[in-house]
């Protein structure tokens, strides 16, 4: 049996800034297409998908360079449900690939472009980012697929695939109705889990809209092709931390974001920093998240937030931010609010161009959070009183031999 794919709008929840709230952000994309058949998976299907992740994991350490996988992508975001306004849209391609590898790391470049393989005009998405992903593993990475299983053989990028499609409803609770298809055997998509097609579709009063992505093209490199290591100047995450000095309640100090990748899984910390123990030593505690899902949230993330800089620092004061002897130009916007009788004044800057030379290294999410942020308490002569805040202070790769 063939489909046609049918356009949709759906509500659908944007999620802020950090990585770990992108990865869980409520998509919304479209039931995949072109399947020949659909059954529910017998008892073979699910251990042969079992073995075929085992064989997905080896796959990390055969990557060759040159390994590579093309997606083609299109999200869709309507009209705010009371808010009016006009629909958004932005579509093309999502490319993985390997530029090198140097066991136990295999160092993949990913970029979304326009469909003719140019950069995309929106500031988020402009620039390749560099993702340095484990071969091996420091922990048990064990996320099973959610939704009901059932199994088919899609042909999608001129292949037919034996593969399982995963379907999870949350509609009938204001949540999204997910579909996953994963092949059974990855082989040359072991960089993205072995993932054919993706969509969810969103219920109830979320914003509406729509995101879809479907394998277009995949290459294996050659056993012959090398190539050094590249620096980790904008890096996604893995790889590299960032501090901040966070002034809130009693205690006040540095917290340390950490970002690592084990294969095809993102893991991230945050917390004080451990001064007896190696920058990001330590991910035992973290729940890892797909590498693809978090890759599916940055398209939804520029149409939610609008391209850079944010409207409301558009027209803030023009200034410089310094971190460690770095000067970055930055936008300043302030405003105040009254609480309980008080008012309070606040402040956030943000870089003016988030992939200016001095950020350097530092993680993708940083880039779109603000330098600094603070709080002032007006007092009743007018005068300004510390209230609390966060500031950026240092970043670079815990990897090493990388900056």
């Amino acid at each position: 049996m063939h489909c046609r794919c049918i356009p949709s709008h759906m509500p659908m929840r944007h999620s802020t800034l950090p990585i770990a709230a992108l990865l869980g952000a409520a998509l919304s994309f479209l039931p995949g297409c072109e399947s020949t058949k659909a059954s529910s998976p017998s008892p073979s299907d699910t251990q042969e998908q079992g073995a075929s992740l085992m064989q997905d994991a080896d796959a990390w350490k055969r990557a060759r360079v040159g390994d590579r996988v093309i997606y083609s992508f299109s999200a869709t975001q309507g009209p705010e449900p009371r808010g009016g306004g006009a629909a958004r849209t932005l579509g093309g391609q999502l490319m993985l690939e390997v530029v090198a590898v140097q066991q136990p790391w295999v160092w993949v470049r990913l970029a979304f472009t326009d469909e003719a393989g140019k950069p995309l005009a929106q500031t988020r998405l402009a620039q390749d980012l560099l993702l340095p992903v484990r071969a091996d593993t420091t922990r048990a990475l064990d996320v099973p697929h959610a939704g009901k299983a059932t199994a088919e053989s899609p042909s999608i990028a001129g292949r037919t695939w034996e593969a399982l499609r995963y379907v999870s409803d949350q509609r009938p609770v204001d949540g999204p109705l997910r579909t996953r298809v994963y092949a059974n055997a990855p082989g040359p998509l072991y960089l993205t889990r072995g993932l054919l097609d993706a969509s969810t579709e969103t219920a109830g009063f979320r914003t509406p809209g729509g995101f879809k992505l479907t394998l277009r093209e995949f290459r294996e490199g050659s056993a012959d092709a090398n190539a050094p290591v590249p620096a980790l100047e904008r890096p996604l995450g893995p790889g590299a931390y960032y501090d901040r000095h966070v002034d809130v309640g009693p205690s006040p100090g540095v917290q340390r974001v950490c970002f690592a990748a084990e294969r095809g899984y993102i893991l991230r910390t945050e917390g004080p920093i451990d001064t007896n123990a190696a920058p990001c030593s330590d991910f035992s505690q973290v729940e890892p998240e797909p590498l693809e899902e978090l890759l599916m949230s940055l398209p939804w993330e520029v149409l939610s937030s609008g391209d850079w800089p944010p409207a409301d620092a558009a027209s803030g004061t023009r200034g410089t931010f310094t971190a460690e002897g770095r000067d970055v130009p930055a936008l300043t916007v302030q405003r105040t609010e009254s609480a309980d009788g008080t008012q309070y004044l606040f402040s956030e800057s943000y870089a003016a161009d988030p992939w200016v030379p001095a950020l350097s290294g530092l993680p993708y999410e940083a880039r779109f959070q603000p330098l600094a942020s603070g709080t002032e308490r007006v007092a009743a002569g007018g005068g300004h009183e510390p209230a609390g805040g966060a500031r950026l202070v240092r970043w670079g790769s815990w990897l090493h031999g990388q900056k």
